[in-house]
């Protein structure tokens, strides 16, 4: 069916034991007899002449088909017994003590059904109050149960098409051949052909009523921004005060966050985080100020261009004022290999713009824009610039009042549900240009919803001067 060839469905398991009272036996089910071409399906063994059979005393009698209760069912459902493939597959519902609720049905995208078959793994992900992610290396997937309209039936070596035919003619592949076989039976009597029927017989492992849909997301940062808050570092004469009971490893904030690991890896170089003595920290702000400072004051103090940066003498030239691994880990963030110099490097302008910019702009402050940008260019570097651009998710430009003024407005200070976020930053400013406002939205993205679509059905949008903006729609 069209469905099944454009969604993989892959059965995973669960173990949970089923609730008590909840299996029937074959006797309590309700009489139930469906032919589906080459698959036959009976419930009711008294619908039909039952022949002898050995039964186990241990176990509940079953009535097995015979090829003369195919015939009489093809014969009841009004079809051509010519025109069916010569298998018929009998399917037999689970008995009472067969236990099947541990599997479940999802719905696989081309990306996670590739992973599958190359033999890896996919995670499911999520704490007692978080909604489940399923994770692979690379993406994100939002987990949600979805109600199936018809009951599908989990059949192990059930066969498909061409398989149940011993003729190439009757190969659904060959329909051509199909119409020809057809005409000829058409012009033969009952009498004149006699079909050679093979029964096999399959049994239902499980029949499903619902499986998990997945729907890619962006990677869930907030939680990794959270926990590496906890334990921030300002130098060694304060880890006394840092509790070791919430400093983490690398595996245990990934099998924490809520994202891939290709993700998790990208989110770990937007924190600007590193590993030190085996645990993933963040700079206390102004440490990691002072810190980076220091490094970008021997450029000038070794002459060197802004493209010669040398790692190793950069690293001992701080020995002794800050531990070795920070130097190096925040060395390894900050800078790039030189394109000009192999084996020198150079620092990152936009990594070092919003460090300074982050030590200007704090909290509940104002700058006009002119002091601001004066301010942000001399702590700069000579030869190294600072745009509006830098200031993305982490400070705005306020122009609505009488004086336009710079102010600190930082994305993992705001709510993480987009009606309050939207009613945080609509509060803060009246009206928005999608530029402003996608750095504080595009976290609720998905690769169909785009900021513009989510602004579109929850805000308002107005044009001044053809510009558009969007404001409070309430």
């Amino acid at each position: 069916m069209s469905t099944a060839e454009q969604n993989a469905l892959l059965l995973m398991r669960r173990r949970v034991s089923p609730p008590a009272g909840e299996q029937r036996s074959g006797a309590e089910r309700p009489p139930v007899v469906t032919n589906l071409s080459s698959y036959l399906i009976a419930d009711n063994p008294n619908i039909l002449k039952a022949d002898s059979m050995e039964v186990d005393e241990d176990e509940p009698q079953l009535y097995v088909r015979t090829p003369e209760d195919v015939k009489t069912i093809v014969k009841h459902a009004k079809l051509d017994e010519r025109q069916l493939t010569q298998l018929t597959q009998a399917l037999y519902y689970p008995s009472a003590h067969i236990v099947a609720d541990n599997l479940r049905l999802l719905e696989l995208d081309s990306h996670m059904l590739h992973h599958i078959r190359e033999g890896q793994t996919l995670h499911f992900k999520g704490g007692l109050h978080e909604k489940i992610v399923l994770c692979t290396d690379e993406r994100t997937y939002d987990v949600k149960g979805a109600e199936i309209s018809n009951s599908l039936l989990l059949v192990p070596d059930l066969k498909f098409g061409a398989a149940t035919s011993t003729s190439p003619l009757k190969s659904p592949r060959t329909s051509n051949a199909n119409a020809s076989l057809e005409r000829s039976l058409n012009d033969s009597t009952e009498d004149d052909l006699v079909v050679c029927r093979t029964l096999e017989q399959r049994s239902v492992l499980a029949v499903f009523h619902e499986y998990f849909e997945c729907r890619e997301i962006k990677p869930r940062f907030r939680k990794l921004g959270e926990l590496l808050q906890l334990t921030r570092y300002s130098g060694p004469e304060n880890e006394y005060c840092i509790e070791r009971k919430v400093l983490f490893s690398f595996q245990q904030l990934l099998d924490t966050v809520q994202c891939s690991r290709a993700q998790f890896e990208e989110g770990l170089r937007n924190f600007r985080a590193l590993e030190f003595d085996g645990h993933i920290r963040v700079m206390e702000c102004e440490y990691e100020y002072r810190i980076i400072s220091l490094m970008l004051g021997l450029i000038s103090e070794n002459s060197w261009a802004l493209d010669e940066v040398e790692r190793e003498e950069t690293i001992n030239a701080l020995k002794g004022i800050a531990p070795q691994p920070v130097v190096a880990g925040l060395f390894d963030i900050y800078t790039i290999p030189s394109e000009r110099c192999p084996g020198q490097f150079s620092y990152q302008e936009s990594l070092v713009a919003r460090i300074v910019a982050q030590n200007i702009l704090q909290p509940g402050l104002r700058f006009r824009n002119e002091e601001f940008m004066r301010s942000w260019q001399e702590a700069m570097p000579e030869g190294m610039s600072c745009e509006m651009t830098y200031l993305r998710g982490l400070g705005i430009c306020d122009s609505e009042g009488a004086q336009p003024c710079i102010r600190s407005l930082a994305e993992e200070r705001l709510p993480t549900n987009l009606n309050d976020r939207l009613r945080d930053l609509f509060k803060t400013k009246r009206k928005w240009t999608l530029e402003e406002m996608e750095p504080y939205i595009e976290c609720f993205t998905t690769p169909t919803l785009s900021v513009s679509t989510l602004l579109a059905k929850n805000a308002r949008s107005l044009t001044e001067a053809g510009v558009r903006y969007y404001v409070s729609k309430h």
